[in-house]
């Protein structure tokens, strides 16, 4: 479990990706001496698991479903990457709860001056669209961002200097891959308003086809 307040950007220092998986080598400072072999770590929101340790860097592997939810097939050495360690029960609840686990990939638009802020925009597939609400919370590469505007497909998020210089957003181009991960309460709210709704209108044939024995049909 994870915040979605970014830690660290560390960099790729190796990278090997094949649809069936892959394995990748970070460089970090901050967070490598509080690593160990099996810790977690949210690597641009991907929660994974730390397999071995080097000097100044940790490797984690990837599994092929990480491969394909991910942008990490577009990624490659010195490239930056946000990293957070997980909960503890000490630690300041300062963004959303996030998962670490990515529901797809949005594609990067842009990220312009606003006043003395940014304005991020990204465009977001309608399967992942459905779940995001205008001042709800979305994580994009592991960062806890509010959602401010909404336009068809296109996610708007204002983000503050500290967000742009402390975390990978900055080195984005047009058109490459960013991680998203939806709130996990509008997910369980869709799937239990699915079920309700299943259950009752079987409720409902079933009432019906009764009431049409009972009339012989």
């Amino acid at each position: 479990m994870f915040t979605g307040i970014i830690e660290e950007v560390g960099r790729i220092a190796a990278l090997d990706v094949t649809p069936a998986g892959g394995r990748l080598r970070v460089q970090a400072q901050k967070v490598r001496d509080r690593l160990g072999v099996g810790s977690s770590i949210a690597v641009n929101g991907v929660c994974l698991t730390v397999t071995s340790l080097v000097e100044g860097s940790f490797c984690v592997d990837l599994s092929d479903e990480t491969v394909r939810r991910t942008s990490f097939r577009n990624l490659g050495p010195g490239r930056g990457v946000n990293l957070e360690l997980p909960l503890t029960p000490s630690t300041p609840l300062g963004g959303h709860i996030v998962q670490g686990h990515v529901d797809g990939t949005a594609v990067f638009l842009s990220l312009d001056p606003s006043g003395e802020n940014y304005w991020l925009r990204v465009e977001v597939a309608p399967e992942l669209g459905r779940y995001l609400v205008e001042k709800g919370s979305v994580a994009i590469e592991g960062i806890s961002l509010t959602v401010a505007a909404l336009q068809g497909a296109e996610l708007g998020v204002a983000v503050i200097p500290y967000t742009y210089e402390n975390t990978n957003l900055r080195e984005f181009q047009r058109g490459e891959l960013v991680n998203i991960e939806c709130d996990v309460l509008a997910k369980y709210v869709e799937k239990l308003l699915g079920t309700e709704r299943t259950t009752r209108e079987a409720r409902e044939a079933k009432i019906t086809l009764s009431r049409l024995l009972e009339e012989g049909f």
